[in-house]
């Protein structure tokens, strides 16, 4: 890992491998043009955080993790799981083919399948808190204030977020709308609450109420 070839892209330095290539490119096909460039900022926004604060990680894994994160987030989605789950798998079948061994498949499984779940990714290992970190800035801004205005300004420059908010809220609705069995338990849940009508999800207070044991 030690010699692997660098580019820049967008002004940051970042890794320039085969797999990394494959992913781009999977990522392009799988997703909407608007979530292409997310996913694209939200991997140069975890590179140059691990920079800024010299957190050492596994550059493949970490890229590939954060490029593939939503390639399940459409208005197509057809369930059965979460779509961070269902992501993670198609993920984990990529890295596979691609030669990673059972760690690093799983460390980008983890990114995956948590990168909606701040409270618990960025606590994880370096590849999945970066990962995370680089997701969560360009969703909501979480530690927008750790890189330079500069750095932000190339990245968004060159991958312009193209309605982001909007287009990927509408995903969230339509996920809550049609498939609300995959959302009481993460972020979506908040959009089906306050954008779709009938929406009502489950409560855990009900659950372990109705939980069957007497006591």
């Amino acid at each position: 890992m030690t010699d692997i070839h660098h580019r820049t892209l967008a002004g940051v330095s970042v890794p320039d491998t085969p797999v990394i290539a494959r992913a781009i490119e999977f990522a392009r096909d799988k997703c909407e043009p608007y979530l292409f460039n997310h996913v694209m900022r939200s991997w140069l926004f975890a590179v140059r955080l691990g920079q800024v604060q010299q957190i050492a990680c596994d550059p493949e894994v970490l890229a590939v993790g954060t490029l593939l994160h939503d390639v399940t987030l459409n208005e197509r989605f057809a369930g059965p799981r979460r779509f961070e789950v269902e992501a993670a798998d198609i993920a984990r079948d990529f890295v596979r083919e691609n030669g990673f061994d059972d760690r690093r498949t799983q460390l980008v499984w983890d990114c995956v399948a948590l990168n909606s779940t701040a409270s618990i990714g960025l606590y994880k290992e370096a590849e999945v808190a970066l990962c995370t970190a680089g997701i969560c800035l360009d969703v909501v801004g979480l530690q927008y204030q750790a890189l330079a205005a500069d750095d932000i300004g190339r990245i968004v420059e060159a991958f312009p977020r193209l309605q982001m908010k909007r287009r990927m809220s509408g995903c969230f609705c339509h996920i809550a709308r049609t498939h609300p069995e995959t959302t009481y338990d993460n972020f979506v849940r908040d959009f089906g609450m306050r954008h779709v009508g009938g929406y009502k999800a489950v409560s855990a207070v009900d659950l372990v109420t109705d939980a069957p044991f007497d006591e």
